[in-house]
């Protein structure tokens, strides 16, 4: 056997062996439901895998206290220096806040740790939750302690108002909502509706 046919067995099998690294890694622990994924992995031009793609991910954690995150995407990348982290397009989540309402977010991109669940939702966010929907570019969301701050053309609607604001900070579990402007001269701008 040649060299080089020697290091085109040698690639398959590093890639084979990766690839049931991450299916273990990532869905034997809380994946629920995965479509028929399609792993691909990109290669660069020494032969060093960098990232790993799975199509049609679904994703699910619940809490101490019962509650549950639920996130999906068309598609994730999974980096090699980085395993925990995932990069999501179009993404859709859900948290099923025990004995309350569920929230859903949607996006067109996000970072989830999977560690510790941590999701960093951007461009076209939208929260929705009974009577209330939220819409913006940014979203930083940490599911351990169920804080969302929101960023970047934040606008709140609800049944009477809708307002706009550079950045509003929200417990999902108890609803506790801070609406601030970056700058401390300028006014949060509320409008009534009829």
């Amino acid at each position: 056997m040649n060299k080089k046919t020697g290091l085109q067995v040698a690639m398959v099998f590093v890639i084979i062996i990766i690839s049931l690294w991450f299916y273990l890694k990532y869905f034997t622990k809380s994946l629920e439901d995965v479509k028929k994924n399609l792993v691909i992995e990109k290669i660069d031009e020494n032969q060093n895998i960098t990232s790993t793609y799975i199509d049609d991910i679904n994703y699910v954690s619940t809490d101490v206290r019962g509650n549950k995150y639920q996130i999906t995407a068309k598609q994730a990348e999974i980096k090699v220096e980085n395993s925990d982290v995932m990069f999501l397009r179009d993404v859709v989540a859900f948290i099923f806040i025990k004995d309350s309402d569920t929230v859903k977010i949607t996006s067109n991109f996000g970072k989830y740790n999977s560690k510790n669940y941590d999701t960093i939702f951007s461009e076209n966010v939208i929260v929705v939750y009974p009577r209330h929907k939220i819409t913006g570019e940014y979203l930083d969301f940490s599911f351990l302690s169920n804080l969302g701050t929101f960023t970047e053309n934040v606008i709140y609607t609800g049944e009477k108002t809708n307002l706009f604001a550079d950045k509003i900070e929200m417990n999902i579990t108890t609803k506790d909502t801070k609406i601030f402007m970056n700058d401390a001269r300028k006014k949060v701008l509320i409008e009534g509706t009829k």
